[in-house]
C-alpha cells in the first residue's frame, strides 16, 4: 500500500504533508488518513475544484487559471507550493487534471498533472490515464504517493 509506504517515510523524516486536490475530490485524502497514526504528519488539505477555490482560497495568480488552464503543470505548481505555504508544511501535493467523463478546456479526458513542493523546489508530472472517472482518479493519486516517495527519497 503506497500509503503505508509514503506515512512510514513521513513518519520516519518527521515531515508534515498538506494536499491541494482538484480531480480526485479528497481521495488523496482519504487514503492518506486511513492510515492509523496519519495526523503525526498529515495537516490537512483542500478539494479546490472550482476556478474561485484555485484562484482567491490558494492564491494561483488569475492570468495562469486564464492562460494556462486549470488544467496545466503551472497550475499544478501553485497547488502543491501553495498548499505548503497555508499549512505550513514540508511537503506540499498538488492534483489537477480530466477525469471525465468528458474533456475540459480542450483538455483530454486522463490528463492529469501532479506537483509535489518540497524543500523550495517543486517537481511536476503529467500523466495520461486510460478507464473509468474512479480508476483516473485511483492512478493519479497512486501516482502522487509514487512522486512524493521519488522526491524525498525513499
Amino acid at each position: 500500500m503506497l500509503e503505508k509506504r509514503v506515512g512510514k517515510l513521513l513518519r520516519d523524516r518527521r515531515f508534515t504533508i498538506a494536499v491541494a486536490e482538484s480531480l480526485t475530490g479528497g481521495l488523496f485524502s482519504k487514503r492518506i488518513t486511513d492510515i492509523p497514526g496519519s495526523s503525526d504528519y498529515f495537516l490537512g488539505g483542500i478539494v479546490a475544484y472550482s476556478y474561485f477555490a484555485k484562484e482567491k482560497v490558494l492564491n494561483i495568480p488569475e492570468n495562469t487559471l486564464r492562460n494556462k488552464g486549470l488544467v496545466s503543470k503551472e497550475t499544478a505548481s501553485y497547488l502543491a507550493k501553495n498548499i505548503s505555504l497555508l499549512f505550513n508544511s514540508d511537503i506540499g501535493v498538488g492534483l489537477t487534471g480530466v477525469a471525465g467523463p468528458l474533456s475540459q478546456e480542450d483538455k483530454p479526458v486522463g490528463l492529469v498533472y501532479i506537483a509535489v513542493f518540497y524543500n523550495g523546489n517543486t517537481s511536476v508530472i503529467e500523466e495520461h490515464f486510460t478507464g473509468s472517472r474512479e480508476k483516473i482518479r485511483t492512478e493519479a493519486v497512486d501516482a502522487a504517493m509514487e512522486l512524493i516517495i521519488k522526491t524525498i527519497g525513499g
